[in-house]
C-alpha cells in the first residue's frame, strides 16, 4: 500500500479546516486510506507519498505554481488525477470543499467497483488506492448559487449532523423557522459558517400559522412590533439574512373585501423600510405563497427590489408536498418561469420547493419559549428514524418516477436568472441529520447541475455509500 499525504496551504479559517477534515474522512471511511495531513512546504521531499494537493491558488503555493486552470465562478472546482497525483483546486475555499466531496462522488465511485474485465459476481468492491490511480479530470460549478434546506428549527434533532449532511450534498444555505430564537443560535451559526453554510432565520410578520384568523385592517400596528422583535432577538446574531412570511398562505385573493396582494405588498414594503434604514445590505427574504397572489403578479411586482421574493406552493412537483402530483405540470413550469423573471433577470428571486418529509400538523404545538436547538437525546432520534422510514419509501418512489420533471422546472428558473438564485427544499422531521436519503441527495445534485442528464444523476447518486435507500 502507498503512503498518502494531503498537502494543504496555511489554514486560516474554519472552512479550510473543515475541508481538510472532509477529505481525510473520505479517504479513511470509503477507501481505508489513512493519510497524513501536512502543510505544503516547497523545500520538502514528498517522493515517498502519493500526494493530494488541495487549496486555491492563493492558499496553496503548489497549486499556484502548477495549475493553469482558470476558475471564474464562485464555488467552482477542478479535480485532476494524473501520474498518481491528485490536485483539487477551488476558485475559493468553498470550491475546494466541494471539489473534495466530488472527488468521492465523481471519481472514487466511478472506479471502486468491478470493471468490465472483472468477474462482477466475485468482485463487488475494489480499493483503487491499492494501485496506481486512474487518470481523471473534471471541472464543475453550481448552476444554482444558493442551495439548501428550509425547516422548522425544533425538528432539527442534531444540528451538527444536519449541517454536516448539508455539506456532503454541497448545500450552502439553511433557512430555519422558529417560534423563538434558539438559546444556542450563536453556536449553531458559527458551526454552519465553518462548514460554508449560510444561516437565515425566519419569523412571522403579522401572523403565526393561521392567516385566515388575521384581520388585514390591523396590519398598520404590526410594523413597529416586528422591527422591535428583530432588534431585540436577531440583530446581535451573526446571521446571513432574515426570512419572513406574511398573510399569503390562503387560497383566496380577497380577505375582508381587501385584495391580499395589495395589502401584503404595502405592508411588507413599509416594514422592510425600517430594516433597510438600519442595514441597507440586509438579505431580507419574503416567503410568498402563490395560492393567494398568482393572478396578481402586477401588484407583487411592486415589492421593494431589495427584498428577495421566495416563492412556494406554485403547483405540481417540485412545489407540491406530494411528489406524485404532476397534473398541471406545464402550468407550474410556466408560472415558475414567469415568477423568476418578474422583476428582471437580475432580480432577487428564490423558491422553496417541497416533496419531502414535513412535520405533522396534527401533532404540531407552538413552542412556549426558546430551546436548545438540535440537541435531542439519541433515543429520541432512534425512535424518529423508525417512525419516518415508511414514509420515505413513498417519497423515494415518486422522485424516481417524477424527478425529471422537477429538474426541468429548476432549470427553467435558473435559465431565467442572472446568477443570484436561492432554491431551498423543505426537508423537515425526516432525520436528515442521521440518514442521507436518496431523494434528497438526488435533488441536491439537480441544484448543483440542473443541466445534467437525469438518468446520469440517478445512477451516480445511487453508487454513493453515504446515500440511504428506504
Amino acid at each position: 500500500m502507498h503512503k498518502n499525504a494531503i498537502l494543504y496551504g496555511q489554514l486560516t479559517n474554519g472552512l479550510q479546516k473543515k475541508t481538510l477534515e472532509t477529505l481525510s474522512r473520505i479517504l479513511m471511511d470509503y477507501c481505508k486510506v489513512y493519510p497524513v495531513c501536512l502543510e505544503y512546504d516547497s523545500t520538502a521531499d514528498y517522493t515517498a507519498y502519493r500526494c493530494f494537493y488541495i487549496g486555491t491558488k492563493v492558499s496553496n503555493p503548489y497549486i499556484a505554481q502548477n495549475s493553469n486552470v482558470l476558475l471564474s465562478a464562485p464555488e467552482s472546482y477542478h479535480i485532476c488525477v494524473k501520474d498518481d497525483r491528485v490536485i483539487i483546486e477551488g476558485f475559493d475555499d468553498a470550491g475546494v470543499l466541494y471539489g473534495c466531496i466530488d472527488f468521492y462522488n465523481k471519481y472514487i465511485t466511478r472506479y471502486e467497483y468491478a470493471s468490465e474485465a472483472d468477474d462482477v459476481l466475485a468482485h463487488t468492491w475494489h480499493n483503487i488506492f491499492a494501485d496506481k490511480l486512474p487518470d481523471f479530470e473534471h471541472t464543475s460549478a453550481p448552476t444554482v448559487s444558493n442551495r439548501g434546506i428550509w425547516t422548522w428549527g425544533h425538528v432539527i434533532y442534531d444540528f451538527r449532523g444536519f449541517i454536516d449532511h448539508m455539506v456532503k450534498l454541497k448545500m450552502n444555505t439553511l433557512i430555519i423557522w422558529n417560534d423563538f430564537v434558539p438559546v444556542n443560535a450563536g453556536e449553531m451559526i458559527q458551526y454552519a459558517h465553518n462548514c460554508g453554510v449560510k444561516v437565515i432565520l425566519g419569523f412571522a410578520w403579522g401572523w403565526d400559522t393561521h392567516c385566515k384568523d388575521l384581520s388585514l385592517k390591523t396590519l398598520d400596528g404590526q410594523t413597529e412590533k416586528i422591527f422591535s422583535k428583530f432588534k431585540k432577538e436577531f440583530a446581535g446574531l451573526d446571521i446571513d439574512g432574515i426570512y419572513f412570511q406574511s398573510i399569503t398562505e390562503v387560497k383566496t385573493e380577497y380577505m375582508e373585501g381587501i385584495l391580499v396582494a395589495d395589502a401584503v405588498t404595502d405592508f411588507v414594503n413599509r416594514t422592510a423600510k425600517l430594516f433597510f434604514e438600519v442595514n441597507p445590505e440586509l438579505e431580507l427574504q419574503f416567503g410568498l405563497h402563490a395560492t393567494s397572489v398568482k393572478n396578481r403578479l402586477d401588484v407583487i411586482k411592486r415589492v421593494d427590489p431589495r427584498i428577495r421574493i421566495v416563492w412556494e406552493d406554485c403547483g405540481a412537483i417540485p412545489f407540491s408536498y406530494f411528489p406524485h402530483i404532476v397534473e398541471n405540470f406545464d402550468e407550474t413550469k410556466a408560472f415558475a418561469k414567469q415568477a423568476a423573471a418578474l422583476r428582471g433577470a437580475d432580480d432577487k428571486f428564490g423558491a422553496v420547493t417541497k416533496g419531502f418529509t414535513k412535520l405533522s400538523w396534527t401533532k404540531f404545538e407552538h413552542l412556549t419559549g426558546p430551546i436548545f436547538l438540535g440537541t435531542s437525546p439519541d433515543s429520541v432520534q432512534r425512535d424518529k428514524i423508525i417512525e419516518r422510514q415508511k414514509v420515505w419509501k413513498y417519497f423515494q418512489a415518486y422522485w424516481l418516477k417524477n424527478g425529471a420533471k422537477a429538474l426541468e422546472i429548476i432549470k427553467a428558473m435558473a435559465d431565467a436568472k442572472d446568477g443570484d438564485l436561492y432554491i431551498t427544499a423543505l426537508v423537515e422531521d425526516g432525520m436528515f441529520e442521521k440518514n442521507l436519503m436518496y431523494p434528497v441527495a438526488l435533488y441536491s445534485e439537480m441544484l448543483w447541475d440542473c443541466n445534467a442528464d437525469f438518468q446520469d444523476l440517478m445512477s451516480e447518486v445511487a453508487l454513493r455509500s453515504d446515500v440511504v435507500f428506504a
